[in-house]
Parts: structure tokens; sequence; C-alpha cells
């Protein structure tokens, strides 16, 4: 299970689940524009994906967030909301989702993108005190075979082993996967998805868009290449 040092920010994250629609009217913007500062302890960090601190590169596709209380509206997205066993009841998807099927076409730096960091940006910040090597879970809701796949880099970088984080089991579910999709393996290699933190302090971790419609609850950093998420929410 995930260390309750890590989930300190529970209270703070779940004041947006009573908030109304008037409060919250654009929802891929920050909650509340709280600044949120993420730390690492014991070489493991869990981050709430609705807690990022701002966004970028959002001219064509921009994360937004659903909860009990929220529900965006932009464009098409056809599946339901996945609140359901969502930590904090909460997550963020990337919208418009235009590709759902392999008979929608895929238009490149439109609903996809396998270049790493042009498109759709969200940012956290996140305190290292344990320089190292860190691998990359996230817990993603996949529906089909064109929402299951993401980037994800530091500090304005996109380093080889942060692109093509990829999903192929667990498909209608909330699932954590920490692996990276190649040539020749397509549903991803394990242990392959990690950042190299060389320097104390905070840092802006970053996920972008690879495919629209990629929908994100949480990750986690952790230096333990073993180490699997066990915890549902």
């Amino acid at each position: 299970m995930i260390n309750n040092s890590c989930l300190r920010l529970v209270a703070v994250l779940s004041l947006f689940g009573s908030m109304s629609h008037a409060q919250t009217t654009k929802l891929n913007e920050p909650i509340k524009n709280q600044t949120i500062v993420f730390e690492e302890k014991n070489g493991l960090v869990a981050v709430e994906a609705e807690a990022f601190y701002k966004q970028s590169n959002t001219d064509v596709r921009q994360w937004y967030r659903t909860s009990i209380t929220e529900t965006p509206k932009v464009g098409r997205d056809d599946d339901d909301k996945h609140i359901e066993n969502a930590s904090q009841k909460a997550y963020i998807e990337i919208l418009p989702d235009e590709r759902v099927t392999h008979d929608d076409p895929l238009e490149r730096d439109k609903n996809f993108t396998d270049q790493a960091g042009k498109m759709a940006v969200v940012h956290y910040k996140v305190k290292i005190n344990t320089p190292g090597r860190y691998y990359v879970w996230a817990r993603a809701f996949s529906t089909g075979s064109e929402d299951n796949g993401v980037h994800v880099g530091i500090n304005g970088q996109w380093p080889e082993h942060g692109k093509r984080m990829q999903w192929c089991d667990g498909k209608g579910k909330w699932t954590w996967e920490s692996k990276q999709r190649t040539k020749e393996v397509h549903c991803g290699l394990p242990h392959e998805i990690y950042l190299d933190i060389d320097q104390v302090g905070i840092h802006d971790i970053q996920f972008s868009m690879r495919e629209d419609g990629f929908e994100m609850d949480k990750f986690i950093l952790t230096n333990d290449i073993h180490y699997v998420p066990t915890d549902q929410k």
C-alpha cells in the first residue's frame, strides 16, 4: 500500500468534491488555483492526477477534470463517467476524444502524436529528497485500443524512457501500469518507463498526450524497480 506520508493531501484534495459548478466552471484549470507540492519520502511519492498546477500546449487538446459534481462537455466523448473506484472520486481526461476506434481516422497532431511534450501537457510540482532513478506508474482507465498511451517528462525535457507509456491489460477498469511501447512489443516492456532525477528539490513532472481520450487517476514515482502498486483507489 502507498505510504501514508504520500497521502497527506487527501483532506485538501477532497475539498473539490463538494464544490458547486459555479466554483469550478473551467474544469481544465487547477483546483481553486492552489499550488500543491507533493513530496517524495523514502523513495516514493503518490500524486492525484487532478492536482495539477498548470497546463501548456493546449491549442488542440486539453486535460479536463471529472468528479461526482463535475462533467466536462468538450466535443466528442463517447464513454461514460468513471468515478466509481477512482481515487478521491475524480480524474482527468484529454478531450475531445475523436479517435475512439480504428475506424476513426488517425490525425497526427490532432487526435494522436508520438512527439512527447508537443500536445496537452499537464504539470505537477514534486519535491525530491532522494536523487536517483524513479520508475513511473500511472493509474488509467482504457476502454479501447485508441486511448491507452501517454508520455511522461520532467522539467521540460522528454527523455526516451518517458515516451510511449502503454496499457493493454485491464480494459474497462482503473489499472496501474508502467510499461513502454516499442516497435517490437506494442503492449510494452516493464521497467522501461522511468525518470533519472539527479538533483534534490522541486521538479516539474509532466504528462503529455499521445492519444486523445486518455484518462488518468493518479501516478506514482518510486526508486524501487520491484515496486507494484496494490491500492485500488
